[in-house]
């Protein structure tokens, strides 16, 4: 008796299933498109399992002439879909997409003087069956939405062994302008310390720049790798950087403190070896050759892994392209990894060049 009532709830949840799966679902149908069913397949292989609006973008740029009727009738299909059953074209993806041979028909070709002869014209029949997956994620079909699978490691990690590198709370309507607050004083002092930084390279050397906000004060830690260059010869510097600041954001109420931290290890960390290597590019060097320098002086700060990765019109070349090298173990998704990253941009005779450097510090 038990297995006869399992078997019927079995029986009533597969029909349940289908039932749902009717009301999900949307058929379109096209007969007699004057087109060899050859010519529509080789198009319905390159849309089947894909999203309703990457499917418009495909169709729209291939070049053949059947993607026109395809078009049509995936765009009658949605449109059935939106009107009828009221459901969402962002959630529709292609289940269904299958063409089969029509009748053959007979016509006359006209020649000169009156004439003609005889010819034969095949004729297809395309179906299409849209999907919604809004409500099932299991349906979803493979490739169906195409997302790229990059994050940034920095953003990944926090919360878990990354933090933040501005801490302040504001209300809501103030956010932006906290945001842009703190983008002001990075340039502010980003801009100083290049200005009055006494070495040849162009190396500024700064890791991070850290903001706490409070009421009353502001408090600005700027971690650098070598922060001799900026104050040697003027001890008042910090003093002048404090004044450009406030005059930059006009500071009346608020006190500014800046103090500076040095970093022992300089070239463990991407931001200053990423500087390193755009000052090795503007002088017109190798990028293999600065590459491997500064995957040696990473080697030194007792790293465990290192990737660098380059793109742009290397060493003049007319096509862009990507090169990377990559030393010892980078591993991304490990989220107890600590990993140190930067993209940097450097401007050069032959054009603007990006620079990522993921560095692999520790595991926790």
């Amino acid at each position: 008796m038990t297995n006869m009532l399992r078997n019927k709830n079995k029986d009533l949840e597969v029909r349940k299933r289908e039932k749902e799966d009717i009301k999900t679902e949307v058929y379109a149908l096209s007969q007699s498109i004057s087109m060899s069913a050859h010519k529509a397949r080789r198009v319905l292989d390159q849309i089947r399992g894909r999203s309703y609006q990457e499917t418009l973008m495909i169709l729209e740029l291939m070049p053949y002439r059947a993607c026109y009727p395809i078009f049509k009738v995936i765009y009658s299909a949605a449109a059935n879909a939106k009107h009828n059953m009221g459901l969402n074209e962002e959630y529709l993806v292609i289940i269904k997409a299958t063409v089969d041979e029509g009748t053959t028909v007979k016509k006359l070709k006209p020649r000169a003087r009156g004439r003609s002869y005889p010819i034969k014209r095949p004729t297809c029949h395309i179906t299409i069956v849209l999907k919604n997956i809004s409500l099932y994620e299991e349906s979803v079909v493979e490739n169906s939405i195409g997302m790229g699978q990059k994050i940034n490691p920095l953003g990944f990690r926090l919360g878990t062994i990354q933090g933040h590198h501005s801490l302040w709370f504001a209300q809501p309507k103030n956010y932006s302008k906290g945001l842009q607050e703190d983008q002001k004083i990075r340039e502010c002092i980003k801009n100083y310390v290049q200005k009055n930084m006494r070495i040849s390279s162009g190396v500024e050397g700064i890791a991070r720049i850290e903001i706490q906000k409070r009421i009353d004060l502001i408090q600005i830690i700027i971690h650098m790798g070598f922060p001799k260059l900026l104050v040697e010869g003027k001890p008042r510097r910090i003093e002048e950087l404090q004044m450009n600041v406030q005059k930059e954001l006009n500071y009346v109420n608020r006190k500014l403190n800046i103090t500076i931290t040095r970093i022992t290890k300089p070239y463990g960390h991407p931001n200053i070896l990423a500087e390193f290597i755009a000052g090795q590019l503007r002088n017109r060097v190798s990028f293999r050759k600065a590459i491997k320098k500064a995957i040696e002086l990473t080697e030194q700060a007792d790293t465990k892994g290192i990737q660098v990765q380059i793109a742009g019109r290397i060493d003049g070349k007319e096509i862009a392209r990507v090169e990377w090298i990559r030393e010892g173990r980078v591993p991304l998704q490990t989220i107890r990894a600590k990993i140190d990253y930067c993209s940097y941009r450097v401007r050069t005779i032959y054009g603007v060049l990006g620079i990522k450097i993921w560095i692999f510090v520790d595991e926790e």
